[in-house]
């Protein structure tokens, strides 16, 4: 028998309409989505934005759909169009649908989702803050040698980059925004800045200007520093028992940095914590100090009436935005991507982030690759309604 050539490209099998479920749990987004519709860029055109946003969910949700080719076929299906409201699309529509769309009319979709979701972490401790916990980050994303604009390291090592400001209290994101690899994360931050947040920062967001815009717009930052970092202590604040339990070794009112640039004096508070010897390495290279398995780090924060303790657990928690990044990698996949240009992958990137809070919203609990799994089974019918049921009951039953 003759081996098959290996440039052979077969006809895939038809995605049956059997294959797709689970449309009813649209219907938290899709009262949102149909403020998309006034978006109208060509005259002709019968896809919207609504209407590619709904599509691009369903793709994220239904493994079955791999591709752009994929997601044609599926708009062939009545049961596609008539509970999405689409018809037909052509492979070049949904193509030019990732230039015509307006990527940032995404963002008040988030916010709007958010308002329905509740306080996952609970903590009582927190409440006298009366700020917002907010973590903000940076994390690359994998780019195709080809993506011209996702400049990097270099031509063969190309990436773009997520910043996002992601919600500590109620483990969703608050908004989002793609640059290329080398796009600067202080830079963003500073244009994103709101009143009434508490920004929980690494020590890559070290700028005392920045500092100074967080103040300005009436926020708060808790921040780790380099080990560069100088100051001028001021005073030496006294420590409780709870203090030194949670392994703080100095809490100091300073004058921060070598021209004392900071509008105010700030804290800088040290902590100490053990960790496992083979992570020295690790400790050195972010600028952490290190003796034996020891390891201290310096945070700064411009609130001065919160216990040292409480900012110690504050920067803790910064640690749920790396987990977060983690689920949004496998959500989001990178062996295909629908989309090149900036816009588009901006918008697929959005639309991920509004899944994982559709799965917030369905479950009451932060979204785990598990949880993902049980929804996608669900939808392409190899779990029940009462399985799926079964396991969001399960969740919610642990505190």
């Amino acid at each position: 028998m003759d081996k098959p050539d290996k440039h052979d490209r077969r006809k895939k099998e038809p995605i049956p309409e059997k294959a797709l479920k689970g449309f009813k749990y649209f219907n938290l987004i899709t009262p949102l989505l149909k403020k998309l519709r006034g978006t109208v860029t060509h005259q002709n055109r019968e896809l919207f934005y609504d209407q590619y946003v709904s599509l691009i969910l369903l793709y994220y949700f239904n493994p079955i759909i791999t591709s752009l080719r994929a997601l044609k076929q599926v708009t062939e299906l009545s049961k596609v169009k008539k509970l999405l409201g689409i018809k037909k699309c052509s492979l070049g529509s949904l193509s030019e649908s990732s230039f015509v769309f307006d990527a940032s009319l995404l963002t008040p979709l988030l916010a709007e989702l958010g308002l329905s979701c509740t306080e996952i972490f609970k903590d009582s401790r927190f409440a006298s803050i009366g700020k917002e916990l907010t973590a903000v980050d940076g994390t690359l994303l994998p780019a195709l040698p080809k993506i011209l604009w996702a400049l990097w390291l270099d031509d063969n090592h190309r990436a773009a980059k997520m910043h996002l400001a992601f919600d500590l209290m109620k483990s969703i994101p608050a908004w989002a925004e793609i640059t290329d690899g080398n796009g600067n994360e202080k830079d963003v931050l500073a244009k994103h800045l709101e009143p009434g947040k508490l920004y929980v920062l690494d020590c890559g967001y070290e700028r005392h200007s920045l500092f100074n815009a967080i103040l300005k717009a009436k926020s708060s930052f808790v921040v780790k520093l380099r080990g560069t970092a100088a100051w001028k202590t001021i005073e030496e604040r006294p420590l409780t028992q709870d203090d030194i339990a949670a392994g703080v070794q100095k809490d100091m009112t300073v004058a921060l940095g070598y021209k004392n640039n900071l509008s105010t004096s700030v804290r800088v508070i040290e902590v100490s914590y053990r960790g496992p010897s083979s992570r020295k390495h690790r400790a050195k290279a972010k600028n952490i100090s290190s003796t034996g398995t020891e390891e201290k780090m310096y945070i700064a924060t411009d609130l001065m009436d919160v216990s040292s303790e409480i900012v110690a657990l504050i920067y803790k928690h910064r640690w749920q935005i790396e987990l977060y990044f983690r689920w949004f990698k496998c959500i989001v996949g990178f062996d295909h991507l629908l989309s090149h240009n900036k816009n588009g992958i901006t918008i697929h990137a959005y639309c991920a982030l509004i899944a994982g809070m559709l799965i917030t919203l369905w479950t009451g609990k932060k979204p785990t690759k598990r949880t993902f799994e049980m929804v996608c089974y669900y939808f392409m019918g190899w779990a029940t309604e009462e399985e799926l049921s079964e396991h969001i009951e399960k969740l919610q039953t642990i505190q």
